[in-house]
Order: C-alpha cells, then structure tokens, then sequence
C-alpha cells in the first residue's frame, strides 16, 4: 500500500495508485492531526466567532453570518451547488489522482475535517469507487470547485460513480462496495472543495509522461541518426561540459549509451548533421529541464495544504493556498517544452524522407510515384506538432473575474495541466512515426551497404528490434494507421524504456 502521511507523496505514487490501482493506507499520524484540527474547527463553531466558510457564506457572502443550526446545511449546499462541471469526462486514472491528492492535502491536519472523511476517501480508492468528474468548469484558483463538487457529492451519497465497472448513483456505488455516506459538518464541504487536486493530479500524471517521453525521445533521435548516417561527436562529453545544463548533459550521456558500439561512423561529405540531429541534447535536454522544474514544483504541491480557511496554532486562518498559479507556470513551461520536443522529432522525419536530403528513396519505398510510402505519416506528424504548437499558448496569464470581483484573479491551472496532458499524447504518436521511419531507412542502407542490425549501437540495436517485432518492412504501400498504434502503444506500455534499462541502464531513470 501507499502510506498516506500528507508530506511524502511522490509522483511515482501518484501514478501508481491512479493507473496500476494500488491501494492507500493512512498514517495513524497524520490522522491524530486531523483530529487536532478537527478540535479547533469545533470549538469555533461553539464560540460563535466568524471564521469564514465554516459559519459564514462563501466568495462574495463572505460576510453572511449563518446560525449554528444551519452549519451542515451549509457545507451540503456548497457541494450540490458547486458541481457545475461540463464537457468530457475525466479518465479513471485522473479521478483517482484526484482523490488522492484531496485525501494527502486532508492528511496534512489544517483542513479541519474529521478523520472520517479521508478515511472514507481512502475507502473509496481501495474498493474503486470512482465518482463521475467532468474535466471543464475550474478556474484553478478557490482551487478546482467544479471538479472536486462532482467528487464530494458521491461521499454525499449523490451524484453517480462507477463501481466495477458499472455507472450508478452515488449513494448505491457506495453501499455496494460497503462504505458509508458522509452526513457533512461544519467546514468539511469546504474542505473537500477548496483545493488543487485536480489541477495538481492532471499534472503530476502528465509530467510523469513528459519525464518519460523524454527518454523514448532519446531513443528515437539515437535510431533517426543512425538511418542518417550522423556522427556522435556533437554528444561528447567535453563538449557538453563547455555549456553544462543538467538536461542536455543528461541527454547527451543517453545519445552515447544508446549508439556506444555502432560500426558506421558519420557519412561521406557530412562535415556537420543538421540541427535536428546535432542538437538533440540542447532541444531534448530543455525539455527535460522543464520536465524537471514541474516535477519540483508538483513535489510541493502534492504535500501540501491547500484549501481555506486552515487551521494553524490553534486559530482559523483565511489565506489563498488553493491559488493553481504555481502549478500553472509550470505546466505552461512544460508545454513549450513538449512542443518542442514534437517538432524537432518531426524535422528528423522529414531529414529522412526527402530524397534530395537523405539519398535514400523518395518517403522510403520501392517505386515511389506508384506507392506513397511513408509520405502521409508525416502529414500527421506535421498536424500534431501544429496542434502541440497551438497547446503550447500559456493558459496561466488568463483571468476572468468571478463571484461579484470578490475572486478577481484566477489561475487557469487546471487548463495548463489538461493541456499538457493532450500534449504528451500528440507527442508520443510523433515520435512512433519517426521511429517507423527510422527502423523503414535503416532496412533501406542494410540492403544497399550489406549492412546487418548486429552493427547498430548497443541501445539502438533493442529500439530496433522492438519495433520490427510488431511492424514489418514496408514494401509496398498498406494500410498505415495501424503499424503507428502498434508503435505508439510501445511507446505508452513503458515496453521500450523496460528493454533499454535492461541493456544499457539509462532508461527510465534520467533523474538519477
């Protein structure tokens, strides 16, 4: 189990507990300080004393006082009146990135909810009942009140969930999988809303994939050179040392394990590749940099507590840790550096096609004129770059204000991360057709320069045995699109990194 302590959630345990459905236990600890929270919550409520959302109205109504018999009616309201999500559905693996990241933020003791409500949100991840969120409708700053609305109201017994499998209403999701409805007090709907789970789970996922794409783009740039024909002297360790940025020193280290041991050095008359291949490491390596600053930033995120009012030293303090803005300028750099990322992988496609650049065969294939060949894989390629290009537009300088200007300034993180999700996915099908067009020009130079696979590099040699075990040569012109699943989901299975860290030892584990 992932032990749940509210400070030590990592981006590892985010995806496992999300995608692979590992099951949560809570630290004792943490929930001793939930009870101490919940402590001061309560004798608030009895003072009498406005504290802002436990015996108040919320946003603008902020100063509406509510009497003391109206506290859980409140807290009940706020949720069926906050859940106003639309457009598609967050995936399974979201909402449970989000239902752990409220529950972490619950366990860091200043929300001021009883133990009962992480325990039964940790419930509910262990016994997969999973609430229907919609992914539109959050400003990313009063956290995500769209999102985790649509997430409170099953703990309610309202909304609808789906439980092995199957869609029902919230109330009966629960029962069947033995849980019981929460019957809210003061504080504890507010504190199921007013937070970045979502904004910060869509993105822990994302940057996990970005972490990993990184590598699988290593890997495609390693096979692309080879097909070319490039030398490796660009990689050297020397020369990154000149200019020592942590990722393209990282990314070059990569270039060189995977090509150590290639019999063909650099071609005739090629005194220099182009960019596309020469500066990998400068291309790849800033991504990685942002990869690598978002997963800081989502570090912190994740163990934090972000709702409002919290309970500190005793007393309810209002604040705006529920703001997405840091989330949000991270996920942003992290989009410019998935954009380019795509394209420069695009640009070594087209390096390969085009006859008058390569040598080789108009768009790999016999009787080019009578056959396309891989000619239409890049059109694709092309419009997912154009389409990352047009992601890649900052969503954290946006701001509409909301609830009568009280709520003047938001975040739109929550957008940032959604977008850098897609971002990943156009990316990744980027790079499986490079590496179909790599593995295409590598048979093309065999069969000309009696060359074998044997004389690739020790981690090119797996890349491109890996993708020749699931798409042949292309001879003539065939129906395309599966030969790019096929590839793509070798990219997302993890498949690809799993053989090259057995061989060579650098992959997954660029952060090392």
């Amino acid at each position: 189990m992932v032990k749940v302590t509210g400070r030590s959630l990592t981006l590892d345990q985010v995806v496992q507990v999300a995608r692979q459905g590992r099951e949560v236990c809570i630290d004792g600890r943490a929930l001793e300080s939930v009870a101490a929270g919940r402590s001061v919550v309560e004798r608030v409520t009895e003072s009498g004393i406005p504290a802002y959302g436990i015996n108040t109205g919320f946003g603008a109504l902020c100063d509406t006082a509510i009497s003391l018999d109206q506290l859980g009616r409140l807290q009940q309201n706020l949720v069926r009146s906050h859940a106003v999500g639309v457009g598609p559905l967050l995936s399974e693996a979201q909402v449970r990135a989000g239902m752990l990241l409220r529950l972490n933020s619950l366990c860091v003791g200043h929300s001021g909810v009883r133990p009962e409500v992480p325990q039964l949100l940790a419930g509910m991840l262990n016994r997969s009942v999973h609430p229907r969120v919609f992914a539109q409708g959050s400003l990313g700053a009063s956290g995500d009140l769209a999102p985790l609305a649509h997430l409170a109201l099953v703990t309610l017994g309202e909304g609808e969930a789906t439980f092995q499998g199957e869609l029902l209403p919230g109330g009966e999701a629960l029962t069947r999988a033995g849980l019981q409805p929460l019957i809210l007090e003061a504080k504890e709907g507010l504190a199921l809303l007013n937070g970045t789970s979502f904004l910060a789970g869509l993105g822990a996922l994302a940057c996990w994939d970005a972490l990993q794409l990184v590598a699988v783009a290593g890997a495609a740039a390693a096979l692309s050179l080879e097909a070319w024909g490039g030398g490796v002297a660009a990689y050297g360790r020397e020369l990154m040392a000149t200019r020592p940025h942590p990722g393209s020193v990282l990314v070059a280290g990569q270039l060189r394990a995977l090509l150590a041991g290639r019999k063909t050095e650099q071609g005739p008359g090629k005194l220099q590749d182009p960019y596309s291949f020469r500066c990998v490491p400068q291309v790849h390596g800033a991504a990685l940099d942002a990869a690598l600053q978002t997963e800081r930033v989502l570090t912190v995120e994740l163990n934090s507590a972000t709702d409002n009012p919290l309970v500190l030293d005793g007393r309810i303090v209002s604040g705006g840790n529920f703001h997405g803005q840091p989330v949000g300028l991270a996920m942003d750099y992290l989009g410019l550096g998935l954009a380019a990322l795509a394209g420069i992988a695009e640009r070594r496609v087209d390096q390969l096609l085009n006859p008058a650049l390569s040598g080789l065969p108009a768009f790999l294939v016999t009787a080019p004129g009578l056959n396309s060949g891989w000619m239409i894989a890049q059109y694709t390629a092309a419009s997912l770059v154009n389409e990352n290009r047009m992601l890649a537009a900052p969503a954290s300088v946006h701001s509409i204000p909301v609830s009568a200007n009280q709520e003047d300034y938001v975040s739109m993180a929550t957008l940032a991360a959604r977008k850098a999700g897609e971002m990943v996915a156009n990316a990744q099908v980027v790079l499986a057709i490079e590496l179909l067009v790599a593995a295409q020009a590598l048979d093309i130079r065999f069969r000309r320069e009696a060359r074998r696979p044997a004389e690739l590099g020790r981690g090119t040699r797996v890349i491109y045995s890996l993708v020749r075990e699931r798409v042949p040569y292309l001879e003539e012109d065939r129906y395309l699109q599966p030969d790019v699943g096929a590839i793509t989901e070798l990219l997302r299975s993890g498949i690809l990194l799993d053989n090259l860290e057995r061989e060579i030892g650098v992959f997954p584990t660029l952060r090392d």
